[in-house]
Parts: structure tokens; sequence; C-alpha cells
């Protein structure tokens, strides 16, 4: 009798290793990322089932049980594909559903690695360090392989708790991931040793709790310091327009004054409330090429003659060749002085594969109107940040914001206030707008610059040198923010060394593999 209830006891916890844990860890991982029901503190221990259920398996069966983690997580984290693809890209379910769970499936091979490299190196390597090691690798593999998509790195379920987030001036985003990690396997490991008494001991949590320990006390003085520097510094007074124009009507020839007129009396309404430096309008907010256009000379640079400000504004350009054979197309920024003459212009360095590039073209040429649908545009490459009065701003158009090192290395160039412009339209209603705002959130607190987001349909806001938001806008609504922003001269350790960190954990991997193999064969010839 005692034997079967044994049995049953291990029957269920098969099944429970085996499909609920790394279920719930993809449930709770999603419930911790940004939005209207997000919770960022669920991050510390959404881990700790798929810690569990990949423990004392085989590395096949735990790649399963991260896969299964992975699917669950990015599948519902990634669903505003479907509103992009079906709603924007005019595509049926059956290409958008398929495109989904393609890329979701993509994704989970990281977590699928995770817990297979954890399960593999078992009994060789304490899990507790080695388990943030190889995510925050994986993080780094993942924001450059294809072109890099790094979306929603675990460090962004933080974005709006800025008092434990501080020590990313230190090692980034990519720190604040290890840490979270770190928290996971800590919560794992003391279950494990009392219930189980087995696995880590204490020789090895106390390091990790120390070390967790001196990231938080960091965070909170940093935090209480930065604060005294951002009220004591320089400021320019910024206002950002949210357009809320129809994507669908954005690009109609006939409605282009109509686009324009919108922005200027958001803008006159925003001037006419106190005196403003600068004004900026979001990605494309000007749906032609200003520099070939009446619109632009007829009713933009007015606003900045008439009041006396700056302004910055999103729109495409192009360059002839000398011989006119060939075009080239930029997503472009540019600064309209108070004189209305334009003397700078930021071209997107990092475009979106499938959306304004194709990748591979000369090698897979694709039909002529599919390359038209798509897009064709060149990368910029940056040279220096653009000057407006006492600021130096780094521009960051659409997903720029969501590449490190990208920002960092106009912080390096001198920029000391960094400008997101976007057209998040094609998310609709989801999750996404805030998924994409948080990961701008660390741009500031690495490189402890203020950043001013303007996005056609939201979120626009401010957040300053400590990832603090200020007032947000709604979607989905015509609106216009106020703001002082503080201009700080700080090169961060992130921004000269810091960087480095991610690149660290994955240069780690090739001696902790070796370790392992020699362990494993130690024990093999013992046996």
């Amino acid at each position: 009798m005692g034997l079967n209830r044994m049995n049953c006891l291990n029957r269920a916890g098969s099944v429970l290793r085996l499909f609920f844990a790394p279920l719930l860890s993809g449930l709770v991982l999603f419930f911790s990322s940004p939005g209207p029901m997000g919770n960022g503190i669920l991050a510390w221990v959404a881990l700790i089932p798929l810690l569990w259920a990949s423990n004392k398996v085989t590395p096949k069966r735990a790649a399963c049980l991260g896969l299964v983690t992975g699917l669950v997580y990015y599948t519902l984290l990634l669903s505003w594909i479907l509103i992009v693809l079906g709603t924007y890209g005019h595509l049926s379910l059956w290409v958008s559903i398929p495109a989904l769970l393609l890329l979701s499936l993509y994704m989970s091979l990281y977590t699928a690695l995770f817990s297979a490299g954890l399960s593999w190196s078992a009994g060789t390597v304490p899990g507790l360090w080695a388990a943030p090691v190889l995510w925050v690798a994986l993080d780094l593999v993942r924001s450059r392989l294809f072109s890099g998509f790094p979306w929603q790195d675990l460090a962004y379920s933080q974005y709006n708790s800025p008092i434990l987030i501080q020590s990313a001036d230190l090692i980034g985003h990519h720190g604040i991931t290890f840490l979270i990690v770190l928290v996971n396997g800590i919560i794992f490991a003391i279950f494990s040793f009392l219930f189980q008494k087995k696995g880590a001991t204490n020789r090895l949590i106390l390091p990790a709790v120390l070390l967790v320990g001196a990231a938080f006390s960091y965070s909170f003085l940093r935090y209480n310091q930065m604060a005294e520097v951002v009220n004591s510094a320089d400021t320019i007074t910024v206002a950002v327009i949210q357009g809320n124009i129809n994507q669908d009507q954005k690009w109609v020839p006939g409605l282009q004054k109509d686009t324009v007129q919108s922005y200027l009396r958001l803008s006159e309404s925003a001037i006419s409330e106190q005196k403003i430096d600068m004004v900026v309008w979001p990605e494309t907010a000007m749906p032609f090429y200003p520099m070939e256009s009446p619109l632009f000379s007829g009713l933009v640079d007015r606003l900045a003659k008439k009041n006396g400000i700056f302004l910055l504004t999103g729109a495409p350009h192009r360059e002839f060749s000398p011989d006119l054979t060939s075009t080239r197309y930029f997503n472009s920024a540019f600064l309209i002085t108070d004189t209305g003459d334009v003397t700078g212009r930021y071209d997107k360095q990092h475009l979106v594969p499938f959306g304004e590039y194709i990748p591979l073209k000369n090698i897979f040429p694709l039909p002529g109107p599919l390359v038209e649908t798509i897009g064709d545009f060149t990368p910029g490459t940056f040279r220096e940040p653009i000057s407006c009065r006492n600021a130096k701003i780094g521009v960051l158009i659409c997903y720029e914001s969501i590449f490190p090192e990208l920002v960092r290395v106009q912080a390096a160039g001198g920029a000391n206030f960094l400008v997101n412009l976007t057209n998040d339209a094609w998310f609709g209603r989801s999750g996404a707008p805030w998924q994409h705002f948080s990961m701008a959130v660390f741009r500031s607190v690495e490189t402890r610059t203020s950043l001013a987001r303007a996005a056609n349909t939201g979120i626009s806001g401010f957040v300053d040198p400590l990832g603090r938001l200020s007032e947000i806008s709604p979607l989905f609504e015509p609106y216009f923010l106020i703001k002082k922003v503080s201009l700080l001269e700080e090169e961060t350790f992130f921004v000269t060394f810091g960087h480095w960190f991610a690149t660290l954990c994955l240069i780690l991997l090739l001696p902790g593999f070796i370790l392992v193999r020699q362990l494993k064969n130690s024990k093999v010839q013992g046996d």
C-alpha cells in the first residue's frame, strides 16, 4: 500500500514537472512584463518553477521544458504581431498566426538552451551562479543574431521601479537581468536546501545574497545622490506632441496638409501654455520629403519662426545620385531652428528587417511590388549629436531605443539629451506600446541622460536620468506634454566600460564548458 502511494506521488511529481511547472513559469513571466496587467515583482520568482522542473532531468528533457516555458511566454508577449500583420499588413490569420508562432519558437530556443545548459552542467558547477551567466549570455546572442531582436529582456520588467535599477549605470540592463535570475536561483536554492537537504550550500548561497544586497544598496544610495544632481542641473523646456494620426490615412497624399495642421494646432496649444525651447514631433510626423514639399516651407518653418522655438520632427528623406540613376531613402529626423533653417539631420541606423529593408536582397531578390510595400531604406551613421540651445541631442528613431549599444555610442559622443521619435500605431491597443516604452527607460539610467519620447499614438512622455517617469500620455488620443528636462554631462561607467558585462558572461561560457567536460570525465573515470 505504501509503495503504491509512493508511486502515485512520483507520477504526480512527474506530471507537475513536465507540464505545469514550465507552463507556470511562462505565464508568470508574461504577467511580469510591462502592460496594464503587468507586475514587475513577479519577475523575481518567475523562473523558480522552470528551475525546479529542469532539476535532475536529462539535458534533452530540460530543453523541452525550457521550450514550453518560452512558447507560452513569447506567444503571449508577442501577440501584438497579429495586429501588425493582420490589421495593418492586411494578411490573413493563416499567415499571421504561423508568423507569430515561428517567431515565438525562435525566441523559445534561448530558454530551451538555458534549461539544457543548466541540466548538462548540474553536479559540476553551481547552478545558482551558472544560471544568470548563461541567461545573460544568451540574451546577448539574441540581441546580435539576425540583426538582433532583444525585445523585453527580463530587466525591462522593472522599468517602473527606479529605486531598484540604478546599478544599470554600472553594468547596463543586462546587469539587472543578471540580478533577477540570481534572485530566482537563490530562492530555489534555499527551498531545496531547507526541504530536500540538498542543492546549493550556505557557502554558495551567502555570496549570492551579499551580491544582491550590495547591488540594492548601491541603487538606493545612487538614487538619492542622483536626485540631488538632477535637481541642480541645467535644463531645457521641451514639448512632445502626439498627433494620433490614423495609420491608414497617414500616407494618403490628399491628407498630408491635414496631418501637418493637426500637429501645428497641438504645438501652438502647448506654446500658449508656457515658454518652450523645443517642440518634438514623432517619427514620420511629416509624411512627405521636407526638402521637396511646399508644405514644409509654407507651414512647418512658420511655427518655428513665429514662436522662436526649435522643432525636431521625423520625416522621410531621399538623396539622388549625381547621375540621377539611383536614389537612397532614409527614415530621418530634422531639426528646424527658430529662424526656419534646417541645421541638423539624423538618419535611422538600425532598420527593421522586412519592414524598412530586405535582408540579403542581392542574394534572394523579391518581386518589385513586394519591395515597394516593405520599403527599401538605407541605414544612416552617427557622426555627432544635434545641437539645440544648451542640449546635445542623441536621436533614436522607433525601436532603436531597445539597442543599448547604439545609445551608448551617442552618449559617448557627447549627447546629453535623448529624444525617441516613434510611431507605435502598428501595435494597436496591445501591451506592445508599454513594452516598447519600458526599454527606453533603461537607456536614460544607463547613460544618465533625460529622454523625451514622442509617439504618434502613444506612449509619449519623459524619463529623467534616474529612470523616473513624469506624466505620460494615454493611447490613441491627440495629446501634448511639457517638461523642463535636466541636462547632465556625466559619462557613466556603463558608457565607458560597463557595456562589456554581457560580453564577459558570454566569454565565460567557453572556460565553463571546458571545466564541466573535465569534471564529467573525471567523474566517469572515478566511477
